[in-house]
């Protein structure tokens, strides 16, 4: 259908771990596959191995550290920098402060971000190609 083909830059929908709500993890978090935070991490987010991963911040989650990620979509707090070396979605919750690096950005009315956005051009990271890299 048409609403499957306009997640393109998500490459899968599973979950494989969550952080609930009223759950605060203190220190570092490495992840493969998905993770949703839906609680309070301090310390920073970023894949094992540098692999793809996708990464969901909720609504009333926060983050308070650097996420290194290659999908991210945020739609509660970061307060630290965010990098996302293939797709960053920013949802109408979303408030980042610190600076962005993407490689494609989703930016939905009444997010906020608080520092610099930078463009990471194809081919200056190992990423993996997208199929349809085309922005709206």
């Amino acid at each position: 259908t048409m609403f499957e083909r306009k997640k393109h830059a998500t490459p899968q929908k599973r979950i494989d771990c969550l952080i609930g709500a009223g759950t605060t993890v203190n220190g570092d978090v490495s992840f493969t596959g998905g993770l949703r935070i839906d609680g309070i991490v301090r310390g920073n987010v970023t894949t094992a191995n540098g692999e793809s991963g996708t990464l969901v911040v909720s609504e009333q989650a926060r983050v308070d550290g650097e996420i290194d990620v290659s999908h991210v979509v945020v739609n509660g707090m970061v307060n630290g920098a965010v990098t996302a070396n293939d797709y960053l979605e920013l949802q109408a919750k979303a408030r980042i402060i610190g600076d962005i690096e993407y490689k494609t950005l989703e930016m939905h009315l009444g997010a906020v971000v608080q520092g610099r956005l930078h463009h990471v051009e194809p081919g200056t990271a190992s990423v993996v190609e997208l199929k349809r890299a085309s922005t709206n």
